[in-house]
Parts: structure tokens; sequence; C-alpha cells
């Protein structure tokens, strides 16, 4: 049980040890892995950036996840879900065009004119503050090779194990603190775990980039 985002970040950032000072860069996903992600990048003395993925909801059903999707377009289905539920082609299309808009959206309300930074040839921590499903997880990461980093490392508090050891094949490498069972949901393992506003990460990547 963490106390909070930050606490857990603190934590992390001792597992993460090798990688200060070795070219490093943090990318986190917002908006809570924001708050884990400062604590790793201060520790680690590294840049910190943002990646943006969105879930891809069924129709009908928003909450459960078909894929996701992120900025560039790289977009990871859950075929199983898609052909059982047979959710038709135009949709998906319709649906990761209006979640790219929001990526971009957001990414301006967060980042405004900042340029984004190069990550070819870096050791990338990608951060989130807890993975459930892991299918926003995959994206990032998806996206994320294609930028020629070095090593992709993906860190986070806590998972269930079996998405911990889906992602492993994903991600160079993967340090997860804890993977409880049974697990129902990332806020069970914070004493805190209150919404991160806009105006959090605005400030926590004003002070890191």
């Amino acid at each position: 049980m963490f106390t909070d985002r930050t606490e857990a970040g603190k934590i992390l950032a001792k597992a993460l040890s090798e990688y200060k000072d070795k070219n490093t860069i943090v990318l986190a996903i917002p908006r809570g892995g924001v708050i884990v992600a400062y604590e790793v990048a201060k520790a680690l003395n590294a840049p910190l950036d943002l990646i943006i993925p969105r879930k891809i909801g069924a129709p009908n059903q928003p909450e459960l996840a078909i894929g996701a999707v992120t900025e560039d377009g790289t977009t990871i289905l859950n075929r199983d879900i898609v052909q059982y539920l047979r959710v038709p082609d135009d949709y998906i299309k319709t649906e990761v065009k209006r979640q790219i808009e929001e990526i971009k959206r957001r990414i301006q309300r967060y980042l405004g004119d900042k340029p984004r930074l190069s990550i070819e040839g870096k050791v990338v921590i990608l951060i989130d503050d807890g993975v459930a499903t892991g299918a926003t997880t995959r994206a990032a990461i998806a996206s994320i090779r294609k930028r020629k980093p070095a090593l992709i490392v993906l860190a986070i508090p806590v998972g269930p194990p079996d998405t911990v050891k889906e992602l492993r094949e994903d991600a160079d490498k993967v340090i997860c603190l804890m993977t409880p069972e049974p697990f129902f949901a990332i806020g069970q393992f914070y004493e805190n775990f209150e919404q991160t506003s806009d105006e959090e990460v605005i400030q926590i990547l004003n002070k890191l980039r």
C-alpha cells in the first residue's frame, strides 16, 4: 500500500537508480503518472516528457476497452473482444480519429508550444501510477518503439500479475513494485488516490522541461 503517488514515485526511483545520469528520459502517462514520474525524473537527473495513449471504448460500452491509440496513430486492438462484439471497422476508425484529436488537445493544454523531446538512442523510462488491463500501456510502448530509443523500461508501482507478465513481452524491461492478487483497481493500493488536475500536470512539467 502506497500513501500517495509521490511516495510511490520515490520508491520507484530507488529501484531505477542504475539509470541515473545514463542518457535517460522519463515519459509519463498523464495525469496520475506525472506525479510518480516527477519523483523519478528528479532523482535520476532526467528530463520529463509526456506520452498520451487513449483507450478505445466499445460501442455503447465506453468503459470496456477494445484497444488504445497514441498521438501518432499507433493503435493496439484486442482482436478477441473486437470479434466477439462484432465491432465495425468504421466505428474503430471514427473512434481512433476522435481519440487522436483529444490527445492533441491535451498535449497543447499541457505543453503549449514547447517542442517534444527526442528519445532516439536514449534510455526511455515509461511511467504510470499503475496498470490494470495494460491496453493503453501497450499502445504507448509500441509508439515509443517507433522513435528508436536504445532501451524501453516500463516502471510502475502496481499491476496485476497477468498484465505485468504480458507487458514484459512489449517493453525491454519491466519494474513493478507490487503485483498483488486479487487485483480490482489501481486505487485500492493507494491511501490517497485523488484525481490529478491539469494544473498539477502543467506545474510539474514546467519544473523539469
